[in-house]
């Protein structure tokens, strides 16, 4: 491998996947290591935990920039060392994504200098998963850097369903499923969602994320909701408002009528973008997320922001 190869992604992997990941785990980062990473959990003291501003590495050869996804500043609770986790989710199988991770490594190590815990978010159905980088001579290792994983298409739905974690909850949308078995996901989903009495603008988030990767076409929906009637908590899970939302603005007011018979008339449906995105805005989501989901106009979502 030539020693000066400069590592660089298309600027256009930057998608909403990237942002939703961003949000879900930022919103959630407590809970997402505790389910998925429960020893860095256990180490990390949470009460010292701060956001780093977004890291944007240039490279000066080319001129691209990659924006880091999530890093962020913390104490151990034993040594009271502070350290830097950096997360980054990747959608697609890339055969320099390892190198990436290093180079990434090197540059907050470099701006830094605090130990680093780097971790990996793979989604992407492909069985590869790789955690190290080297780099070789046939007579010498000159390095060999790791760092941690999670590949979420290699986890079993089932074993997060008693979690009622939510970052667990929205990523049930990623992990492995059967294609027969999405409708079940669904209602599990769901019902961590009842269990977890967390506010709107998050049930928001979890319930947007999940949407986004699972969704289910006419025939299931109607399956899913005929096994929904036939529950206990039936009534709790229908009275979610977000529940059918989008699909009440999408497909028009003939679907929108069956959701009020359902869920009583005009719960959800009747939110305006203005309400929701104040919410969201309450919960501390980023104003470029906020604007996605509502599809405001950027500059009216900072002038709620301002307003608050």
């Amino acid at each position: 491998m030539p020693l000066a190869t400069v590592v660089k992604e298309n600027s256009r992997s930057y998608t909403r996947h990237d942002q939703l990941f961003k949000e879900l785990i930022h919103t959630f980062f407590e809970e997402f290591l505790a389910v998925f990473f429960p020893e860095v959990h256990e180490a990390t003291d949470f009460s010292s935990i701060k956001p780093l501003s977004e890291e944007v590495f240039t490279d000066l050869i080319e001129g691209d920039t990659r924006r880091l996804d999530i890093v962020v500043e913390a104490k151990l609770k034993q040594d009271d060392v502070v350290i830097i986790i950096h997360i980054e989710p990747q959608s697609t199988r890339q055969i320099n994504f390892r190198e990436r991770m290093y180079h990434y490594f090197s540059l907050l190590y470099n701006k830094y200098r605090k130990p680093i815990i780097p971790i990996a978010v793979y989604s992407f159905d492909d069985n590869w998963e790789k955690n190290n980088y080297t780099m070789d001579f046939p007579f010498f290792r000159v390095l060999s850097f790791h760092f941690m994983t999670l590949h979420l298409r290699k986890k079993n739905w089932r074993d997060y369903i008693e979690s009622d974690n939510p970052a667990a909850a929205a990523l049930l949308s990623k992990m492995g499923f059967a294609e027969d078995e999405k409708v079940q996901v669904k209602i599990e989903f769901l019902n961590m969602l009842v269990r977890m009495q967390i506010s709107e603008a998050k049930q928001r988030l979890i319930y947007g994320f999940f949407e986004t990767y699972l969704t289910l076409n006419d025939k299931e929906e109607e399956r899913f909701m005929e096994e929904v009637k036939q529950m206990p908590n039936a009534d709790k899970i229908l009275e979610i408002p977000i529940s059918y939302e989008q699909k009440g603005i999408a497909k028009g007011k003939e679907i929108g009528k069956e959701i009020g018979k359902e869920i009583g008339k005009g719960i959800g449906i009747d939110i305006t973008k203005k309400s929701i995105a104040i919410k969201m805005l309450k919960e501390n989501l980023s104003i470029e997320f906020v604007a996605k989901v509502t599809e405001l106009d950027i500059e009216r979502v900072k002038e709620l922001k301002e307003r608050l």
